[in-house]
């Protein structure tokens, strides 16, 4: 592959000029943005890429151009009648209380609550022997506009130290810091340069993965590489750091590690990309080297706990939906691997142990299933769980037989309800009280058949006694990659939306996890026009079905759901009204140049993997293939600034694109939060400013008052 130098045409001061097109009435006038030369030839095919200067995020010109697509976007949200009323109704619907199940760690628990109104949940802490609650830390206070949070907490096993990560402006760069517990003050311990890293305990400190301090100017955009795992001892400089492990030759591994309860045996994980992992096995006693226990970066195998001599692991090693299988930690080659619960029909997503059980959270039909098992792996029996609904979070107490985790639906908010495995008998931790009436609408899942015989599931929210006369106003979520399911989960969000009798619906179209690895594998690489037809194919159930039309239709996703929005927007411009894709993967030709875009191939493979797979996403790649003419969707982007995980270039070509080629009079706007990344973290101020615009830019172009 070869690429010419960028050049960027002279007066680029013009490119901030607003130009009136002629051709249309009624067209909005754009900023113009100016083409540069830049071509790449792949495999003899030249693929121009006229607006590669939007990639410099730290230019001036770019800096411009995203003050002048603002102000454009400003301008016409702020001419929608009903848009303070959806932010009141939002700001109303989101004051409420919600909490975290607890983890036990000594004789502390520990959890997080969020009142509705700050902009980022609290941690608290209390003691088991006199239940007095008090604030361990309060991210609120990091920042005064509430751009910088906490974005993972990590305990140690005594429960006396909490590491916290905070990040600033949404990155996904982490300094990390430590807090005893008991006095609330914070260590002198100070980490940076964390990234894709968790934090696991041993009795004075913790392992850790780290990248070397990136260059200036590079640090929301330079491709991460050279991860390196570490040991930190609390009390002492991150100079003084352990290197524990790395690999010079590979420089896109990545690295994590995992300690059992006593502190005996080490397990790394290596992965390549953001599914899949090998295992290797190191004796801390014995001081001996890394025995390979799964060698497959394709199968993902985790720790689950050491139970008697073995270590117990919940795997996909030649069973797509999951299973748990025992290895003894001297000999841990997976060929003497022992099966402890077998494969079922449905996935097995989560397993954790109590003193004398394993409860397992299995998925049915996108629904979660709890079943207790011994440590034999003997069934013992259900957890009932009403209706469609979904578990998260099992924290279990592990020298008891109890189990703590959030309970909700697509009506009823996350309650935190705590399981007596012994007496069978569960209770109401915390039940939120909020301003939605969850009996006035129904859930309903259907089962819409693809064109290879797949069913693929598809929820539906309303309003109970909802009119079938073909114009409710209908959106339509969708993600279809990397192994994630979009469960049954309340959304503060679509409040307004169902209530001004809108419809929501959540395709679970392949590339998720819904049916273990088979799904995810059938929405990935020369697969992935798969993802496509089946959220097409959910659109026209809707259509079919008589719940909606193609003027009332909106589609919605982020990420890997931004680049699903931007694909099908471009095959069936016909079929969506609106059009909102969030932070998403526009440019499938060089996401590996940014960051962590490089670990995604496993999903999408590489323009440069072969002339067969870059004709493949060179078919879809959504800034590649936006027709040309009237017929496309009004259409908003959203991307945020310290967007380190996709980069904000992939929209920014993605609109530049998009205002050039389309001659209708629907807009195609983009709106660019500033101080904000991917989405973690986000203060609760700019989530509900985002909301509101969204559900008004739909409406007000779908002609839908509220």
């Amino acid at each position: 592959m070869r690429t010419s130098h960028l050049t960027i045409m002279a007066g680029l001061s013009a490119l901030f000029l607003i130009q009136s097109c002629q051709k249309k009435p009624g067209r909005l006038s754009y900023p113009a943005t100016v083409q540069s030369d830049s071509t790449d030839v792949y495999y003899g095919t030249q693929v121009a890429d006229p607006y590669r200067w939007l990639e410099d995020d730290n230019s001036e010109e770019t800096k411009k151009w995203v003050q002048a697509q603002n102000a454009v976007t400003n301008n016409y949200l702020a001419k929608i009648p009903f848009r303070d009323a959806i932010k009141e109704r939002l700001t109303s619907v989101w004051a409420y209380t919600r909490q975290s199940a607890p983890t036990q760690k000594g004789n502390y628990l520990f959890y997080s609550r969020h009142d509705g109104i700050q902009n980022h949940a609290v941690y608290y802490v209390k003691n088991v022997t006199d239940s007095i609650e008090r604030v361990l830390i309060d991210p609120n206070l990091l920042s005064e506009d509430g751009t910088t949070s906490v974005a993972a907490t990590s305990i140690s096993p005594d429960g006396q130290y909490m590491a916290y990560a905070i990040s600033e402006g949404g990155s996904d760069w982490r300094e990390v810091f430590i807090r005893e517990v008991e006095t609330g003050s914070d260590l002198d311990d100070h980490l940076q340069y964390i990234k894709f890293s968790d934090f696991s305990w041993d009795a004075q400190g913790f392992y850790y993965g780290r990248y070397d301090q990136p260059a200036k100017g590079s640090e929301l955009s330079g491709s991460n590489e050279y991860q390196k795992l570490f040991y930190h001892k609390l009390g002492t400089p991150q100079s003084e750091d352990r290197l524990v492990y790395e690999d010079q030759q590979n420089p896109r591994h990545m690295f994590s590690a995992e300690v059992d309860d006593e502190f005996r045996y080490l397990m790394l994980y290596t992965s390549q990309s953001t599914h899949g992992n090998t295992l290797s096995i190191k004796n801390l006693n014995a001081n001996g080297d890394w025995q390979l226990a799964d060698p497959d970066f394709n199968t993902e195998t985790t720790f689950i706990g050491r139970v008697d001599k073995h270590l117990w692991v919940l795997t996909n090693h030649e069973a797509p939906r999951y299973r748990v299988m025992a290895i003894n930690p001297d000999q841990p080659a997976i060929d003497n691997w022992e099966e402890i619960i077998p494969e079922r029909k449905n996935v097995l997503k989560d397993i954790e142990l109590t003193e004398a059980y394993a409860v397992a959270n299995y998925m049915q039909d996108v629904q979660s299933q709890l079943k207790v098992f011994n440590k034999k792996g003997e069934f013992q029996y259900d957890i009932e769980l009403p209706g469609i609904a979904s578990v998260s979070s099992l924290k279990p107490v592990k020298d008891q037989n109890r189990v703590y985790f959030n309970y909700t639906t697509y009506t009823k908010p996350s309650q935190v309800l705590a399981y007596d495995l012994d007496e069978q008998t569960i209770e109401e931790e915390f039940t939120p009280e909020v301003d939605f009436n969850a009996d006035d609408y129904e859930t309903t899942m259907v089962f819409i058949e693809a064109q290879d015989g797949a069913q693929v599931p598809v929820s539906i929210v309303h309003k109970k006694g909802i009119e079938l006369n073909g114009n409710n106003p209908t959106l339509l979520y969708g993600y279809g990659g990397f192994n994630v399911v979009y469960p049954p989960r309340f959304d503060a969000r679509l409040v307004p939306w169902l209530e001004n009798g809108g419809v929501y619906v959540n395709a679970h179209i392949r590339g998720g996890g819904e049916y273990g690895d088979d799904w995810y594998r059938g929405g990935t690489l020369m697969n992935k026009q798969r993802v496509f037809d089946d959220f097409i194919l959910a659109a026209e159930y809707m259509i079919d079905q008589n719940y909606t039309n193609p003027e009332k239709l909106a589609i919605m996703g982020g990420s890997n759901g931004g680049l699903l929005v931007g694909a099908v927007a471009n095959q069936r411009p016909d079929l969506f009204k609106v059009a909102l894709p969030a932070v998403g993967v526009m440019d499938m030709l060089r996401y590996q140049n940014f960051t962590i875009g490089w670990a995604w191939a496993g999903d999408y493979g590489r323009s440069d993997d072969s002339a067969e797979m870059f004709n493949y996403l060179y078919a879809y790649s959504p800034l590649h293939n936006i027709p040309e003419g009237e017929i496309f969707p009004a259409t908003l982007v959203t991307t945020a600034d310290h967007d380190d995980r996709v980069v904000p270039a992939h929209s920014f070509k993605y609109i530049a694109t998009l205002q050039e080629k389309y001659e209708g009079n629907n807009p195609v706007l983009i709106r660019i939060e500033t101080k904000a990344g991917h989405g973690a973290g986000k203060p609760l101020s700019m989530q509900i400013e985002e909301v509101a615009d969204k559900w008004a830019f739909a409406w007000y172009n779908m002609g839908v008052s509220y």
